[in-house]
């Protein structure tokens, strides 16, 4: 079983913090999701892992002062669960920035961002 943590930041207005994955295979599919990404049980506990993955995923640090709240595991897959902490906090998306990854792409070796784009939903949306 694979294990995934991530953060879902909220706005005071109930706005939320989802980012598009990056790379080809997701350059025209309409796919969001929260910062997120996998860690092994037996390194790494849950809430270390997601702010690890948030900080990759968005190049924004969480300070000592947020203050998480477990929201629960979710089986995604057969193989897969994913652990959620909401964080109550505003960032500028347009100072987001996102690690990359290398893949082989049209017989090239190229480099992806992990995601390509930041946005603040509505929970209506």
């Amino acid at each position: 079983m694979k294990h995934s943590a991530g953060i879902l930041l909220y706005t005071e207005g109930m706005d939320v913090l989802l980012v598009h994955p990056g790379g080809p295979h997701n350059s025209l599919r309409d796919v969001w999701s929260i910062p997120k990404g996998e860690f092994d049980p037996g390194d790494e506990i849950p809430y270390d892992a997601a702010v690890r993955e948030f900080h990759e995923e968005t190049g924004f640090t969480l300070d000592k002062n947020d203050r998480p709240l477990f929201i629960g595991s979710q089986q995604q897959s057969p193989y897969k669960t994913v652990h959620v902490f909401a964080i109550r906090k505003y960032m500028d998306v347009s100072e987001a920035h996102s690690n990359t990854f290398q893949m082989e792409w049209n017989g090239i070796l190229q480099e992806f961002p992990e995601v390509d784009r930041f946005e603040w939903f509505t929970l209506d949306e």
